[in-house]
């Protein structure tokens, strides 16, 4: 079992000192007819591990870990005939705190950031809505969310790809955890 204490401190092999690898990702297979979402939420471990927990074998194709923008994120590929980018993003609004910037739990830096990376005018216009209502009916009006366009995307290294389920007590940041709300409307 894991301390309260490695719980909340980040092991020294933390991608903290480094934001971007050398060289940028391979392009990902995308199956025809499968979309992209690219989420930051704090630490990448966390997100990449709850997706693949709560959407596998429900649309969730592929999830890795990665750098974009500066940010740790997670590269989620789905099949929209199986769960909708609009489920994502609302997931994504329950899983972390988006009100606190370049923060989740213990992480902070700009790295840490809350973001949504879009890849077309339809996922922006949805990422702004799902924003939008989650701010008014869950958060306050307190988001600090960043919507932004996709830029390059670096893969994270080898050793940070499924490392929660590689390393089952490794760090978890405290923020990332299902928050109970109501469904949006």
């Amino acid at each position: 079992m894991t301390s309260i204490f490695q719980r909340l401190t980040r092991p020294f092999t933390s991608t903290t000192l480094r934001f971007a690898p050398d060289t940028p990702a391979q392009a990902m297979n995308l199956p025809e007819g499968a979309q992209k979402a690219t989420l930051a939420a704090g630490c990448f471990w966390g997100i990449e591990h709850m997706y693949r927990k709560d959407f596998g074998g429900k649309g969730l194709l592929d999830a890795r870990v990665g750098y974009i923008g500066d940010a740790e994120a997670c590269q989620i590929v789905f099949d929209p005939t199986k769960t909708s980018y609009r489920d994502i993003l609302a997931y994504f609004y329950r899983m972390h705190d988006p009100t606190t910037a370049n923060r989740q739990g213990p992480d902070t830096g700009s790295q840490y950031r809350s973001g949504i990376f879009y890849h077309n005018d339809e996922q922006k216009a949805i990422a702004e809505e799902i924003t939008k209502k989650a701010n008014e009916q869950w958060w306050h009006g307190k988001i600090v969310t960043e919507v932004l366009p996709a830029g390059e995307w670096w893969d994270a290294e080898k050793y940070h790809q499924l490392y929660l389920d590689n390393n089952p007590g490794g760090y978890e940041c405290p923020s990332h955890y299902l928050r109970k709300l109501p469904e949006l409307k």
